[in-house]
């Protein structure tokens, strides 16, 4: 039996019993892909020279994995809204804890590359999938709350995930936290199976009749594609500074590698509290409000992060903590609002296409910040500033998009 969508007062009035399961298995969903995206950013430290890479082959780890995820996301997209949407959840998140298996197991720059693409391509599907699923029980005037719960998923992964990560990592070597993420993703497919019912309210609507005339019709409507520019652009700046993260904490702010858990813990503590609260004044302020108040908070830290020299530690943890504030002051109301663009019947393809937009151009960030930065012979990171430049140039645009956004899509009509 089908899982009958909340009607908007019944939720906007406080979440089922089955609602905040639904959000809490949803958030773990992106607890581990958020973990599997994350956790190869501050294991570069380690990765770099225990497979003697360069910061340019290093870039292409991180990339292949955005663009294998961008491709698969845009070949499932004409068959997105065809399944119902739990099926299609637990298949693709099967082969991505398999690809994340492989990463766990390999031994050289190559075989890490592959599994990289593998993982990707199974990843790339299932964002797409949980937005979906979010979309279709919650309505608009709670989004923002659900959007800032699911969140804290990117804190926990900060929290639980990164810390313990880097601790086998250290006690054992940089495969472990890959191992670590296949035991707790089969845990949560188990979950999955057992407690989520079907989500396929979708399939007894009208559709087109094939899965191209599908697709065609979700890329050629004029307010799908201001969707995706924006998306586009919002992606910039995670792929083109998280990569170099721990390398530029380490070498340039001259913060000692076993530190770099207590950077990642305090900042995911801090994010727990703030992801709920950015979500509750996105749905009561107005989610492009929240929006601008972020991009403001994101340029001035960007440009003042990238510049940094050596750093105490209390410094560099209050700057991950602003910085992150305007990550998710961005993050949180943008993906809320995005939400009510597509009409029912195209939510799983529209966000299968923007969840592939958003993996392609973090992939070409990644690429080119590989391509800015170059590391001296003793670690340190040149030319990081650069990087500070385009994330900025990128936030302003994606700035003016939202905006035409939010004029298109009038918060409490939509």
């Amino acid at each position: 039996m089908s899982a009958a969508p909340e009607t908007p007062a019944k939720a906007a009035s406080g979440f089922t019993g089955y609602q905040k399961f639904v959000i809490a298995i949803l958030a773990f969903l992106q607890f581990t892909i958020i973990l599997d995206f994350m956790i190869i950013s501050p294991l570069g430290a380690m990765v770099m020279p225990a497979l003697e890479i360069s910061t340019q082959q290093f870039g292409w780890i991180v990339s292949v994995y955005a663009f294998s995820a961008g491709v698969s996301g845009l070949l499932a997209a004409g068959f997105a809204d065809r399944f119902d949407r739990k099926k299609l959840l637990l298949f693709f998140y099967t082969g991505f804890i398999l690809g994340t298996l492989l990463c766990g197991i390999a031994s050289t720059f190559h075989l890490l590359l592959a599994a990289r693409i593998v993982t990707g391509i199974f990843a790339g599907v299932i964002g797409s999938v949980v937005l979906a699923i979010a979309t279709d029980l919650f309505a608009l005037e709670v989004r923002g709350r659900v959007m800032g719960f699911m969140q804290t998923a990117f804190a926990a992964s900060q929290i639980l995930g990164l810390p313990a990560g880097l601790y086998f990592s250290n006690w054992w070597d940089w495969h472990a936290p890959f191992i670590m993420i296949v035991v707790i993703g089969a845990v949560v497919g188990v979950i999955i199976a057992l407690r989520l019912k079907p989500v396929d309210m979708h399939l007894a609507l009208k559709q087109e009749r094939s899965a191209v005339a599908h697709l065609t019709a979700t890329l050629t409507e004029p307010r799908h594609f201001l969707a995706f520019c924006t998306t586009a652009l919002l992606a910039t700046g995670g792929y083109m500074l998280m990569p170099f993260g721990s390398a530029f904490t380490v070498n340039n702010l001259m913060i000692d590698i076993e530190h770099l858990p207590t950077i990642y813990l305090i900042t995911g503590i801090c994010m727990v509290f703030i992801g709920p609260i950015v979500g509750r004044l996105s749905d009561k302020l107005g989610k492009f409000q929240t929006f601008l108040f972020g991009t403001v908070l994101s340029v001035v830290m960007v440009l003042y992060y990238t510049r940094l020299g050596a750093t105490p530690l209390f410094g560099v943890v209050l700057i991950n903590v602003l910085l992150f504030l305007g990550i998710f002051s961005r993050m949180i109301p943008s993906q809320a609002l995005m939400t009510a663009i597509p009409e029912i019947t195209k939510r799983g393809s529209f966000n299968a296409i923007s969840s592939s937009v958003q993996q392609v151009s973090g992939g070409f960030a990644s690429v080119l910040a590989g391509l800015l930065v170059m590391q001296t012979p003793g670690g340190h990171l040149e030319h990081f500033e650069r990087l500070g430049y385009v994330v900025v140039g990128a936030s302003l645009v994606s700035l003016f998009f939202m905006y035409r956004i939010h004029k298109a899509v009038p918060e409490k009509t939509a």
